[in-house]
Parts: C-alpha cells; sequence; structure tokens
C-alpha cells in the first residue's frame, strides 16, 4: 500500500519516523538477569504485556541493556507487528519491541494514534518465513502525517472524545452479548430440569390418560441394546449413571448413564492425514464446534488408509473431545444428524459412542450437552498428564444423563432450539456492531491524520474563543 496522496491541510506534512523520533530497538538483556521478583527495572518483550495503551509487567531485569523512557511509545516489530502501547515508567525493552521517543514537544499520544492509523502499511513492510518483522531502518523510514505542533493536542482530544462516546456503545453491546450468554445457561439449564415446557407427567394428569415415563422408556432402550450386542460372545451390562451431587428430576423423568444410552463406544483412528491426501475424511477437534458438526475444515487419510463398516460415522454418533491441552474443550461434543456423503471416521482425540434409537434421543443429548453441570462432571473428573488433560471412555460411560419422556424430550428440544434461533440471530447483531465499531475506530484515526477532523471549524472556534476571551 503506498503512502497516501490525498491533499493534506495547509501546515501539515508527511515525514519519516526518525524525522521527528528517536527510534530505539530493543535488545535481549542476560538471560540471568530477568526475574519475576521485582529486582531491578520492568521488562516488556512484545505484546503479550501490552493493554489498551499501557503495558503490565510481568518480568523485570536487574542488567538491562535497551531502555525505553516514560511517556515513550512501544511498538511490537515481530510477530505480531503494529500493536502500540505508551511505556508507564523507566524500562528495560527486548528484541520484540522498539521505543519511539517524540521531540519537539510532539504529544506521544499523537505519534500512538499515528502509528495505529498507519499501522496496515507498517505491516505491508514486515518480512520473514518463521515470523513476520520489521527492520530498524523500515521503522525509521515509517511515514506519517505531521500536523502543526498547536494542532497535535486537539487532535489527540478530540480522537480520544469520539472513543469514549464508541466505547461506551462498545460496553453496552459487551453487556447486551454477556446477557445472551446467560439467558442461553439459564433454558438450557431450564432444559434439564423440565422447566421449559409443561413435563408429560402433568400433561397426562391434565388429559387423564397414561404415557410412558422416563424409567420405562430406558428399561425399553436397554432392551434394545442387549439385541443390538447380541452378536457379541458375551454381553456386559453397562455402569449405572453417577448420581452423586446432581439436582432433583421432575415427576416422570430419570437419569441414566451414557453407557446406557448406547450400545457401542470406541477411540478414533490414529492414521495420518493431510489436506491434500485422497483418502477418507477424518474429523478432529476443530471439527466439533458449538456443538455441531463443522464439514468446512477436513483433512483426509492416505487412500491406502480403508475404512471398515463399523469405523464411519452414522446418524446417532456421539463424538467426544477426550483430551487437549486446554481443559475447557474436554467433553466438547457433537452428535453425527445425517449420514456424511461420503464414508467418514474421526481421528484418536475423540471417542464415539453410538447412541440408541429413537432420533429424539438424538436430539435431546445434542440439545442438553452443553449443561453446565454435565460440563462439570466432566471438567471434575479429567485427569492431567504432561500438560494435557485426559477423559477416558470408562469415566464417560458413567456420565448421568436426565432423561425425560419421549414425547417431552421432543417439545423441549423443539422450544430450546426456537430460543436458541433467537439468541443466535441477537448475538450475530452484536457481533456485527461490535465488528463495525473496530471499523469506526479505524475510520477516525484515518480521518484525524488526513486532516479531516482539523479541517472543520472546532479548531477555528477554540483558537477565536481564546483571542475573544
Amino acid at each position: 500500500m503506498s503512502v497516501s496522496t490525498q491533499q493534506l491541510p495547509a501546515g501539515w506534512t508527511r515525514t519519516r519516523l526518525d524525522a521527528v523520533c528517536e527510534v530505539v530497538l530493543g535488545q535481549s538483556p542476560p538471560g540471568r538477569s530477568y526475574n519475576v521478583d521485582g529486582e531491578g527495572l520492568p521488562f516488556f518483550q512484545g505484546k503479550a504485556e501490552f493493554g489498551d495503551y499501557y503495558p503490565t509487567p510481568v518480568k523485570w531485569c536487574s542488567a538491562p541493556t535497551k531502555l525505553a523512557e516514560p511517556e515513550d511509545v512501544l511498538i511490537s516489530v515481530r510477530a505480531p507487528v503494529g500493536p502500540t502501547n505508551i511505556c508507564p515508567s523507566r524500562a528495560c525493552i527486548g528484541r520484540g519491541l522498539a521505543a519511539i521517543r517524540p521531540r519537539d514537544g510532539m504529544p506521544s499520544r499523537y505519534v500512538l494514534y499515528a502509528l495505529r492509523a498507519s499501522v496496515a502499511r507498517l505491516r505491508e513492510m514486515a518480512t520473514g518465513t518463521t515470523f513476520e518483522a520489521v527492520s530498524g531502518s523500515e521503522l525509521r523510514s515509517h511515514i506519517i502525517a505531521v500536523a502543526p505542533l498547536d494542532e497535535q493536542n486537539w487532535i489527540v482530544a478530540e480522537i480520544e472524545k469520539q472513543f469514549t462516546r464508541l466505547e461506551t456503545g462498545v460496553a453496552a453491546l459487551q453487556h447486551v452479548q454477556a446477557n445472551l450468554k446467560r439467558y442461553r445457561a439459564a433454558v438450557l439449564r431450564a432444559a434439564c430440569e423440565g422447566r421449559l415446557v409443561p413435563t408429560e407427567a402433568a400433561l397426562a394428569r391434565k388429559e387423564g390418560r397414561s404415557y410412558e415415563t422416563g424409567e420405562q422408556l430406558l428399561a425399553r432402550l436397554l432392551v434394545e441394546r442387549r439385541q443390538k450386542c447380541a452378536c457379541r460372545s458375551k454381553y456386559k451390562e453397562p455402569v449405572s449413571a453417577d448420581n452423586a451431587e446432581l439436582f432433583p428430576l421432575p415427576e416422570g423423568w430419570t437419569r441414566a448413564s451414557l453407557g446406557q444410552l448406547s450400545w457401542a463406544s470406541s477411540y478414533g483412528t490414529s492414521a495420518k492425514c493431510a489436506y491434500e491426501s485422497d483418502g477418507p475424511p477424518v474429523l478432529r477437534i476443530p471439527n466439533i464446534s458449538a456443538g455441531r458438526i463443522d464439514f468446512t475444515d477436513l483433512k483426509f487419510a492416505n487412500a491406502s488408509e480403508l475404512i471398515s463398516k463399523g469405523e464411519e460415522l452414522a446418524p446417532g454418533d456421539l463424538l467426544i473431545i477426550r483430551t487437549n491441552g486446554s481443559k475447557s474443550l474436554i467433553g466438547r461434543s457433537a452428535v453425527v444428524g445425517e449420514k456424511p456423503t461420503r464414508p467418514t471416521t474421526y481421528a484418536s482425540y475423540l471417542i464415539r459412542f453410538r447412541l440408541i434409537e429413537p432420533p429424539s434421543l438424538f436430539a435431546w443429548v445434542a440439545a442438553i450437552w452443553d449443561c453446565g453441570f454435565l460440563r462439570n462432571w466432566v471438567e471434575r473428573r479429567a485427569a492431567t498428564s504432561a500438560g494435557q488433560h485426559n477423559v477416558s471412555m470408562s469415566v464417560l460411560s458413567a456420565l448421568p444423563i436426565p432423561v425425560p419422556p419421549s414425547a417431552e424430550q421432543e417439545r423441549i428440544v423443539t422450544e430450546f432450539e426456537r430460543r436458541l434461533s433467537i439468541i443466535e440471530e441477537l448475538e450475530a447483531v452484536v457481533a456485527a456492531n461490535l465488528q463495525r465499531a473496530t471499523c469506526l475506530r479505524q475510520s477516525i484515526l484515518e480521518r484525524a491524520f488526513s486532516g479531516r477532523l482539523t479541517s472543520a471549524e472546532p479548531f477555528e472556534r477554540s483558537r477565536g474563543a481564546d483571542v475573544l476571551d
């Protein structure tokens, strides 16, 4: 991207950064001088310590090599290029940063905003195969728009006034976002506790009829489970649900273990897969997203890796993430709704439980899986080894799942999905407006440093008022 050729107001110039600022490149101090005990000067290494305007020290250095002074603008010069902050005090800076020190009374925040306005051009200069970086010469030659000194403070004040208004709107949107998240959790919990729709027990009493309870449904499912497993040499009864520390269920409901609701379970394939292979698709952790299976980012096994009929995914297969470095991912799942258009399998970081029909059970388990008490049950029982969190098939088999009557399952799922669709529509609107706020913030900076904020009368009026006073 070339430097803008748009005409600037009278008195403005476009100039190299080193013409108006001193540029100090960071350097790594001796490793033995690092500490977390507050000994020496704060040590800033890169963007990781940055906040909105000021960094927060997490390390200190007793033998600094390159220093930043208070109010220097700190800029990340590698992986990634461009983020900026203001140095709150004298500090040591590592190789990932440079300190930019304005000259001749130029406000630090003017330089900060000028760099944020032109960050796209700076990133275009970045090079590097392992990670992007800009050199000292590239940073020094970076062009910024410079207004007359008496206008610079007004520009900073006007930017921050508009940012304050914008941030008020952003805070309101984030508040709505948080409320929607809480409402989603509340709807899900109401579904799991039988409070979202009238219970089948209450309707049956009102209508003077009988109904199949959850306990009777479970007994029927267990008969079907035995029939599906009849081909096995020795049938093994599933473990019962772990009912410790759980809330009471409504009339007509029961609890079942995941093992009781499924007739088979297995770990995934450890076959190597790649984007370019021409074998069968292999679902991985990234394909389990927001309770759904995402088929847009697929890797494939080698053509020689054949899938047996028992390894193919089918409707009612519940895929669960069993191991990951992030504990919050453990236990996340999705249920296969329709049969994939081509034979598809799943990777070894996933476990598959084959749910027993009817399809209403598939939809019920998929709907309630992310309920807080189920997520907490899994996380409490996840083991940790070498930085990885794991949950085993045998542990998951005892997961207690509330089971309402089939008719009630269908009503709850219908109502849950209706409310969920409204929530998702609102979340999309909020996300779009938050993205718009980000664009507006950049637009304010671009207008400010093309002279379009200061070319209007407010600045002239303020100067005229000073004269009249």
